[in-house]
């Protein structure tokens, strides 16, 4: 089973890329980030045509998230995380595929920091934290994937001069990042590739493609009973290259 975290900035703009890489690489589970678009203009259709279900998330112009399921139609468990009833970000989307439980994420950004957007990420990270806890209290296979605007380690990036000032890689984001997989989630990436070096992400801005200066950002966390299943995980790098492509790579994990 390959379930993929692809953050595709503005589904609209990226519906051919994103149906070229359901086709080509067929993955059981795909957690869309940034849609960029309300649930009423969505390209639905593109999607379905492609053989896929989806449980969608969307927001008029910026954020939103769905989860698509290969021959069958995800099973909605919750949207959006508890603890601010004041947040109408679409951030966060859970289902259930078979027996496996799957929380899609697009995670805050925070810059520039210090300031409220900064402070949103870390309560947002808070929330996140408490619903990471209460899935793994399930003991159940779950994955949480999508992009968490978290550069965890220092060899996650091309630069850490470049990125010192930058939310993605503050203590305090990085401290939240390792709660996670402290309290018992696997980061299916890092256990791949643990010396790092492994980029998921590359600005439109300098060159970044052209010179490999990226960083990870996207990630796939495992629950124990999930990563008991973990045969594999990879960047599909190629489809950052490709013509009018999103600034994110497809970043997988495979389980048996």
């Amino acid at each position: 089973m390959k379930i993929v975290s692809y953050n595709v900035n503005g589904i609209k703009a990226r519906i051919d890329r994103l149906v070229e890489y359901l086709t080509e690489q067929q993955p059981d589970i795909v957690c869309l980030q940034e849609l960029k678009s309300s649930d009423d203009t969505l390209p639905v259709a593109a999607i379905e045509a492609a053989g896929y279900g989806a449980v969608w998330h969307g927001q008029k112009g910026f954020n939103g998230v769905a989860i698509l399921a290969r021959g069958q139609q995800p099973v909605e468990r919750q949207r959006g995380l508890a603890g601010d009833p004041e947040d109408a970000h679409s951030r966060y989307i859970e289902v259930e595929v078979g027996d496996l439980i799957v929380g899609g994420l697009y995670l805050p950004n925070g810059n520039p920091q210090p300031g409220p957007k900064f402070d949103y990420k870390l309560r947002w990270m808070d929330r996140l934290y408490d619903r990471a806890a209460q899935l793994l209290a399930e003991e159940r296979p779950a994955v949480l994937a999508g992009d968490f605007n978290v550069i965890p380690n220092d060899d996650d990036t091309f630069s850490v001069r470049a990125m010192a000032e930058d939310a993605l890689m503050q203590p305090e984001s990085r401290e939240r990042y390792r709660m996670l997989l402290a309290h018992g989630w696997t980061d299916a990436l890092r256990t791949r590739f643990p010396k790092g070096g492994v980029w998921t992400f590359w600005d439109y801005q300098a060159g970044a493609w052209q010179r490999d200066a990226g960083f990870r950002i996207d990630h796939l966390l495992l629950s124990p009973q999930a990563a008991d299943r973990f045969t594999g995980a990879g960047v599909d790098k190629d489809y950052r290259g490709r013509e009018k492509a999103s600034d994110h790579a497809p970043t997988w994990v495979t389980l048996r």
